[in-house]
């Protein structure tokens, strides 16, 4: 059994045809087809018991290679499960498209109107009727460059996700603005100001900032800031306020 990294994975590619064997040179029904990808799927879990469970296999448009998916993540295989591509991409050439960024960006989408807003605060400007979230950590340099750039849009609600993942400061700091009397208001004053929210009351529940990091493991949410705009779209980074407005503009 061979491990193949992505170094090696344009040979794979190449030759994926012929690792398919004669078995793939004619269309297989249905129902073959079915089989093949199960059967493919429970050689590889006893095989690589390590690579935990496995959540689809499918075809790829590449002939021969078959997508191994486990959670978010995607691997490659032969028909066999004779060869595993480890941190592979596949590149269409005559596109430029990136289509195992493109399958990733759809798994990792996430369900807008699915979000917990009673774990978030809403920060609105102008009518408030474009929205988009996002997850911030009030010691994260980045989270406060978008800020700045956050300023210059209007007509949006941002439904603001405390998401303390930097260390133990990051939890007592969103702790405090998550319990001031006007939560927008203290973000905005220590993100763009650099002022300081008042120390919470030692009574105020704060049980939010913890399902945020739970919810945030469970979407892969894992730097900050994280942005999540209506359609599902997540773009991790800070970017500038030209860029917000276009992805605004295409939901």
């Amino acid at each position: 059994m061979k491990l193949i990294h992505g170094a090696l994975a344009a040979a794979l590619l190449a030759a994926a045809g012929l690792l398919a064997g004669a078995a793939l040179a004619q269309t297989p029904t249905q129902a073959n087809a079915a089989q093949q990808l199960e059967t493919l799927r429970k050689s590889l879990e006893q095989r690589l018991p390590a690579l935990g469970k496995i959540d689809e296999v499918r075809r790829t448009t590449v002939p021969g290679l078959f997508e191994v998916r486990v959670g978010t993540d995607l691997y490659y295989a032969d028909a066999e499960g004779n060869h595993l591509l480890l941190n592979a991409q596949i590149l269409d050439t005559r596109t430029k498209r990136n289509l195992t960024e493109e399958r990733q960006d759809k798994l990792l989408a996430v369900d807008f109107d699915s979000l917990p807003v009673k774990d978030a605060f809403a920060i609105v400007r102008g009518n408030g009727k474009r929205k988009l979230a996002v997850f911030e950590d009030p010691n994260c340099g980045y989270c406060k460059r978008f800020e700045q750039e956050l300023q210059k849009i209007d007509n949006v609600t941002v439904y603001m996700y405390l998401f303390p993942i930097l260390g133990p400061d990051s939890v007592e700091k969103s702790r405090n603005h998550w319990c001031a009397k006007d939560k927008g208001k203290a973000w905005q004053d220590w993100m763009v100001r650099n002022t300081t929210a008042p120390k919470a009351d030692a009574g105020c529940d704060a049980a939010a900032l913890a399902r945020n990091v739970e919810l945030g493991k469970k979407h892969k949410i894992t730097g900050t800031p994280t942005l999540i705009f209506t359609d599902g779209t997540r773009v991790p980074g800070a970017i500038g306020a030209a860029d917000v407005e276009k992805l605004l503009a295409s939901k």
